[in-house]
């Protein structure tokens, strides 16, 4: 993919269309301003998240419900939040924290976490955050806070749009439609979501070297650790975090982290499988290195 980043979306799927879809590049100040005044005007971006490509949005409820809408999700599923690292405990009520789970610790493993890479947390809710991007787990509202790690670039995107927006967070959810795994290859957001009307993409300037960045994190939804209440003790003996989903880190690197912080994990019900990342296999007839996405193992719900 070249400077001019424009890909011919008709070529990509195999329908002949007579607009181009021109890319914004994450990582060119220019286009990352461009993207965020998208999104304060009501429109959805598709952009480079970590090592793979998620939808950021404005937090308002309709702009969420069609948002769910068109990746085929029901219009008021539970939408995820994101904002720039500074932000990120801010969004959590950490008085509501169980004795068992220090918010000290709780903070410091969140932290290093978030240093590795993309990671996603459940905590209680701070009040601000609306209902319709809260969920009421254990009787606690909480919040799912998805972030792509300190590292990423897509950390100036978000405080553009936080600027434009007036906002202290952002709607977010992973690129793909309902029941299919997330797109890692800017070539197949554009072929999912570029000629949707209300959407823009925000492509990695290198989608091998966004991936290289990572090497411990799988090109999937992130992997999801909650904390708004403990999950009884391990085999140590100590408090347990819960392993929401299995995603982008694995349980058994998780696990060795949370250890230095003083906790246990146990796996939720759901998480015991890890996803396979989205298999990318040339178009038929297309004469180029074009892209279809096939699911892989797994289905990533956010």
């Amino acid at each position: 993919m070249g400077d001019d980043r424009t890909v011919l979306v008709g070529e990509l799927v195999g329908e002949l269309i007579e607009e181009p879809v021109r890319e914004l590049v994450l990582g060119d100040a220019e286009d990352v301003l461009r993207a965020a005044e998208e999104v304060a005007g009501g429109r959805a971006v598709v952009h480079g998240f970590a090592n793979f490509y998620a939808v950021t949005a404005r937090t308002d409820r309709a702009v969420v419900e069609r948002v769910n809408r068109l990746k085929g999700r029901p219009a008021g599923q539970t939408g995820s939040v994101t904002t720039v690292p500074s932000a990120v405990p801010g969004l959590f009520d950490w008085t509501r924290l169980p004795e068992e789970l220090p918010r000290r610790q709780v903070r410091s493993l969140l932290e290093e976490l978030y240093e590795l890479g993309p990671f996603g947390f459940r905590g209680p809710a701070a009040e601000r955050v609306p209902g319709h991007l809260t969920a009421v787990l254990d009787g606690v509202p909480t919040v799912q806070v998805i972030a792509p790690g300190r590292g990423c670039p897509s950390n100036a995107f978000f405080a553009a749009a936080l600027e434009r927006t007036g906002a202290e967070f952002l709607f977010i959810t992973s690129a793909n439609r309902s029941r299919q795994l997330p797109h890692w290859r800017a070539e197949g957001v554009v072929a999912d979501f570029g000629p949707e009307p209300g959407m823009r993409v925000l492509a990695h300037a290198d989608d091998a070297v966004a991936r290289r960045g990572y090497p411990h994190h799988e090109p999937v939804s992130t992997s999801v650790v909650s904390f708004h209440r403990p999950a009884g003790r391990g085999r140590s003996g100590l408090p347990a975090l819960t392993l929401e989903r299995h995603g982008s880190l694995s349980a058994d690197h998780i696990r060795s982290v949370a250890a230095n912080h003083g906790f246990a994990l146990a796996l939720a019900p759901g998480a015991a499988t890890r996803p396979r990342a989205r298999v990318y296999v040339p178009v038929p007839g297309g004469g180029r290195d074009g892209v279809a996405g096939v699911p892989g193992a797994g289905v990533q719900a956010r």
